[in-house]
């Protein structure tokens, strides 16, 4: 195990590998990603260490050599992992006399950086195909990267930064996963990079829950917000947002209850009846904020947090780890994926917050510009009633903006922008999610009728939430 030195350079780093006479194999890299094997010929020694690098930059010559992509694009998952095994398998098949001295690796990396009008969006998957001992089975590490530098030049040297911190963390930081997530933005800040996906796979590899590195990326800054789909799996957006509409529910979900999941699924039902709606495009997104999961501490519980995306999973939902504290923040990063309507799915306290002025503060035009996002064009709230203290059914009708935001207020209402959900169950409005996990917590009984079955039977199988109980060892 090496000790995590954030001041160790790319060229040091570099060299330090060169220098292990265990490591060997290659490098292929499309498009804008020339500049990680270009690291390792600067740095000296380099011939113990490189096999063969590969530059399939023309696109007719990178089908010839992987085939040609259904989806027709070149910078997308898919590409990668074909390139990964490709070269592995070829330093296997041609270098088997070194297999017993040597640990192999295959480095890949395909890549759109900015082009020459600066109208694209610059981003790409980086991958690492690997071996710890010789003959060993290999494992994989793979990232999705956007590039934030307004120059085409320096896009390529922070590729050729993080390409070699993933190398080095891959070899030197395995036994410790989070340091390896650290490492990989040395000598590079959030200003120029984003890692948005981190995927961790092979023997080496079986502790690591890919859930839990997606909430450190988001953690440490490195992204805004991170996303797995209902089978655990991480996912990157710009790839599970193509062309769909999106639909998302912020919540603390800690438990999902029966008025809960009422909402979603008539919100739901209200947002694929719109006229513009392709339902069978629809993607239902839970969001999780940072705020939410702190639970009013500074630090996050992450067995609650798997807890709680167990839960949401087990409920076929997607799950999105976010900072957006404020919903325009949302909005404005959803906006990114996709074109399409999209709806958000909220219950009628967070209109009083949506309404606070002290939450755009800190931007120059105040709610109005907070509200220009919020309220873009394909853009419309679905609002889910509440029971007030005495138990009266409150609505959007019943809600009273401050006196000088009354003209706004009247104004997306009369431009369509929200809408109460229509046909609720009005029953579970009495529930009270609170009250649910001091139930739960207590050990008392009462509590199941207040979930979905499947929510009761992992809580109690598996202790959720502080259920007070044992989990039988499989």
């Amino acid at each position: 195990m090496v000790n995590y030195d954030r001041n160790l350079g790319t060229k040091q780093k570099a060299l330090r590998i060169n220098l292990d006479r265990r490591i060997y194999g290659s490098f292929a890299e499309i498009g804008a990603g020339q500049d990680v094997a270009a690291n390792f010929f600067k740095s000296g020694g380099a011939s113990g260490t490189i096999a063969k690098t590969i530059s399939a930059y023309d696109m007719a010559f990178s089908d010839a050599i992987y085939g040609e992509e259904e989806s027709g694009r070149y910078v997308v998952e898919a590409r990668l992992m074909k390139m990964l095994t490709r070269e592995y398998k070829l330093l296997n098949v041609r270098l088997t006399e070194m297999a017993s001295e040597r640990t192999f690796f295959a480095f890949a990396d395909t890549v759109a950086a900015l082009n020459y009008q600066k109208n694209n969006d610059p981003h790409g998957w980086i991958g690492l195909r690997f071996q710890l001992e010789p003959n060993g089975e290999p494992n994989d590490v793979v990232i999705h990267v956007r590039m934030k530098d307004n120059d085409n030049v320096l896009q390529q040297q922070a590729l050729g930064v993080i390409g070699v911190n993933l190398m080095y963390g891959c070899f030197y930081y395995n036994a410790q996963p989070e340091i390896l997530l650290q490492s990989l933005m040395d000598d590079l800040s959030s200003d120029r990079i984003e890692i948005d996906m981190i995927r961790f796979r092979g023997p080496d590899f079986k502790g690591v829950d890919d859930r839990l590195m997606s909430l450190h990326l988001v953690k440490n800054g490195f992204t805004n917000a991170a996303l797995f789909g209902p089978d655990g799996n991480v996912m990157q957006p710009s790839e599970a947002f193509y062309k769909k509409h999106i639909v998302a529910v912020r919540g603390r979900f800690r438990p999902v209850t029966n008025v809960s999941l009422d909402m979603i699924k008539t919100g739901l039902k209200q947002f694929e009846a719109e006229p513009d709606v392709d339902d069978d495009k629809v993607v239902l997104l839970a969001e999780l904020t940072l705020k939410n999961l702190q639970a009013g501490g500074e630090q996050i519980n992450e067995r609650d947090f798997l807890d709680r995306v167990d839960i949401l999973c087990s409920l076929g939902h997607t799950v999105l780890i976010s900072n957006f504290h404020e919903y325009y923040r949302l909005v404005q990063y959803l906006c990114g994926f996709t074109k399409l309507r999209m709806g958000l799915i909220l219950g009628m306290p967070n209109l009083d917050y949506i309404f606070e002025e002290k939450h755009y503060t800190n931007i120059s035009g105040g709610i109005l510009s907070a509200f220009s996002t919020l309220f873009a064009p394909k853009i419309k709230l679905y609002l889910h009633p509440m029971l007030n203290a005495d138990g009266e059914i409150v609505t959007t009708k019943e809600f009273t903006p401050p006196s000088h935001l009354k003209g706004l207020f009247q104004y997306l209402q009369d431009n369509d922008k929200f809408a109460d959900i229509k046909n609720y169950d009005k029953e579970l409005l009495k529930i009270n999610t609170d009250a649910v996990l001091k139930l739960i917590q207590s050990g008392e009984s009462g509590w199941e009728e207040l979930v979905p079955s499947v929510v009761s039977k992992l809580v109690k199988g598996n202790c959720l939430f502080g259920y007070p109980c044992e989990v039988t060892p499989a």
